[in-house]
């Protein structure tokens, strides 16, 4: 349901034209015309528009104007959480357990629904990560890991849960996790968890894949320091 009382508070009149006009997926109105259009000043206008930006709602180019986007949660919590995480760092573990409790619930649903190309495309991400493993000079496979997480939750029709899980990963990156190693024992530990979970997805023992997946969250919340 769309709020349409203009003198509600939880909405900006900017946020509520956009939401009120779903078909304007090109260029919208100049400043100059919205304003007229929604009775505030440009300088008002401007700072909701900066608002709505930072939301991921728009982007503004300086030769083609502002272009609404299509909808997404993630950047509104990726502000949010990075914020906590400049407050104290150790936010981002009370945000893994939420990330966890996520893919735990969520793990049936989302494997049932990919596709015989996804499950191909989760098979080379594997196979991907274990080259990096056994490379010289070895490599941490971090992008192979974001991707196959999300990948996996990539079928949900829900931006809530996306937008939640795409905001851990940026956390992850941002307290340094994907740099960490742990030694070669312990990563070929993980990425074999990753193998048995993949391998699971494609011959449908979805009970085995989703023992897989807290195993091995619950053995990288024990790493070593």
């Amino acid at each position: 349901m769309i709020l349409r009382d203009r003198n509600s508070p939880e909405i900006s009149e900017f946020l509520r034209y956009l939401a009120l006009h779903p078909e304007a997926e090109t260029n919208l109105p100049t400043l100059s015309e919205l304003s007229r259009e929604l009775g505030i000043s440009v300088a008002g206008l401007r700072e909701q528009l900066e608002v709505a930006r930072a939301l991921g709602l728009v982007e503004v180019r300086p030769r083609t104007g502002t272009r609404r986007l299509s909808y997404s949660f993630a950047p509104a919590v990726k502000q949010s959480l990075t914020y906590a995480l400049t407050l104290n760092q150790k936010y981002f573990q009370k945000y893994s357990e939420l990330r966890t409790h996520i893919e735990n619930i969520y793990w049936d649903e989302a494997v049932t629904l990919l596709t015989e190309d996804d499950k191909r495309e989760l098979q080379d991400i594997i196979a991907a990560a274990f080259d990096k493993l056994r490379g010289n000079p070895i490599q941490v496979p971090h992008e192979e890991h974001r991707r196959m997480h999300l990948l996996i939750y990539s079928r949900l029709d829900n931006p809530f849960v996306m937008g939640l899980l795409e905001a851990y990963w940026n956390a992850y990156e941002a307290v340094g996790l994907n740099m960490y190693a742990g030694g070669v024992d312990y990563l070929e530990t993980i990425w074999g968890y990753h193998k048995t979970m993949v391998e699971s997805i494609c011959n449908g023992n979805y009970a085995a894949g989703r023992k897989a997946l807290m195993t091995h969250i619950d053995l990288f919340a024990s790493r070593p320091l």
